[in-house]
């Protein structure tokens, strides 16, 4: 009886442990995220995300899945026509397995403030 008792309160603080840890990279995740404006490219392929200010390019995690389905309802005749965005999110190391490998960092999309078809004048329209 008494060492359920212990795997009981083993289990239970487990848990509780686990469930910190989780907390707190979800808080190391928000404390990062930024609203950044660009141009974003969608196909079978790649899913890219070129910034505005700079020209820099990144690879594009959908994590709210809305990002795809947004591009998807403008209804291009061919993939990979880029479309201007605003998005919220927070850029990560990129996977060296994958194909994110050729971009330096990997933009998390947390939030899809805004996207276009018409690409406004200004830094994105070069």
């Amino acid at each position: 009886m008494k060492s359920f008792k212990q795997a009981i309160v083993f289990v239970m603080l487990f848990g509780v442990a686990l469930t910190a840890c989780n907390r707190a990279d979800k808080s190391v995740e928000s404390s990062n995220l930024k609203t950044v404006k660009g141009l974003y490219s969608f196909g079978p392929e790649m899913k890219s995300f070129t910034l505005c200010e700079d020209g820099r390019e990144y690879w594009v995690v959908d994590s709210v899945k809305n990002l795809e389905l947004s591009y998807s309802n403008l209804n291009f005749e061919k993939p990979y026509e880029p479309v201007y965005v605003e998005l919220q999110g927070y850029f990560a190391k990129s996977d060296t397995a994958t194909v994110a490998a050729d971009f330096d960092s990997t933009l998390v999309v947390t939030k899809v403030i805004k996207i276009s078809k018409e690409i406004p004048d200004g830094p994105c329209s070069q």
